[in-house]
């Protein structure tokens, strides 16, 4: 089962990097994940100076902003996507972590298999996951 690990660091450095994290833990935890082989995919996203947030309302009017700038002091560092047998894997994996240390945190969440016999990834189905067509395309 594929399991999205999001990554949020409690705070950053000068360098806009998680100063409980060293580089060295970085690589170990991605060598560790590669050599385990149960990683599908993952990055580490750009400074935060860089994001643009898109908001539309209910009229269909575009707002857009820079930056997410929530009321938080947390930022969304990257994200791996792995695939182990279950959610105590994916748990495991996620306490080893560099990120999940000293103030930091890894959300874990389940990648929806819209392809699955009888399964539609969310427990509602894909018109209450935001697919009005309900194809579990989300793809365009």
């Amino acid at each position: 089962m594929k399991y999205m690990l999001l990554i949020h660091s409690g705070a950053v450095d000068e360098q806009g990097g998680a100063p409980q994290c060293t580089v060295e833990d970085w690589m170990a935890y991605d060598k560790d994940v590669r050599d385990a082989g149960i990683l599908v995919s993952g990055e580490s996203l750009a400074d935060l100076v860089t994001a643009t947030t898109v908001r539309v309302s209910p009229t269909g009017e575009r707002t857009v902003t820079d930056g997410p700038f929530a009321e938080t002091r947390e930022l969304l560092g990257g994200f791996l996507v792995i695939d182990v047998p279950d959610l105590d894997a994916a748990l495991d994996w996620a306490a080893r972590c560099p990120g999940a240390r000293d103030g930091g945190s890894v959300v874990v969440r389940p990648v929806a298999d819209f392809g699955a016999p009888g399964d539609s990834g969310d427990p509602q189905g894909p018109v209450a996951s935001g697919d009005p067509s309900g194809s579990g395309d989300f793809g365009g």
